[in-house]
């Protein structure tokens, strides 16, 4: 909440405390966010043992966060549409299938490109 008195370091850390807030209830609700935090770490530990090279983390650090970003909308259209829709709708319904979808299309997209970068990797490590 603004006022007259707040300076714009503290509207600044408030942000950042909201944006925290947020992530944390992301995580206390919402159980597929475990899960794309075991296969974020998961990649991370693949690549780094890959000495993956710059270009190759970029795209998996953008795949990592492309999913993240639809997961986070994904929970923000759940609460929303929850919230304007208390009991079952049909278009309601719709929205959050919508939502769910872009989660699986982004996680698809980033598995996809995991194969890409990584699976060259992992052959030359199992395969010398």
């Amino acid at each position: 909440m603004r006022t007259e008195n707040t300076s714009f370091i503290d509207r600044r850390f408030a942000a950042f405390r909201f944006a925290f807030a947020g992530i944390a209830t992301l995580f206390r609700t919402q159980a597929h966010s475990w899960i794309h935090l075991v296969a974020t770490v998961a990649v991370v530990v693949v690549a780094l043992i890959c000495a993956v090279d710059r270009l190759e983390w970029c795209l998996l650090i953008f795949s990592i966060s492309l999913v993240w970003l639809a997961e986070a909308i994904n929970t923000a259209v759940e609460f929303t549409v929850d919230l304007a829709s208390p009991e079952f709708h049909e278009t309601a319904g719709k929205a959050k299938d919508v939502a769910a979808g872009a989660v699986l299309i982004a996680a698809a997209t980033a598995a996809i490109i995991g194969l890409i970068v990584l699976g060259p990797h992992l052959w030359r490590l199992v395969f010398p």
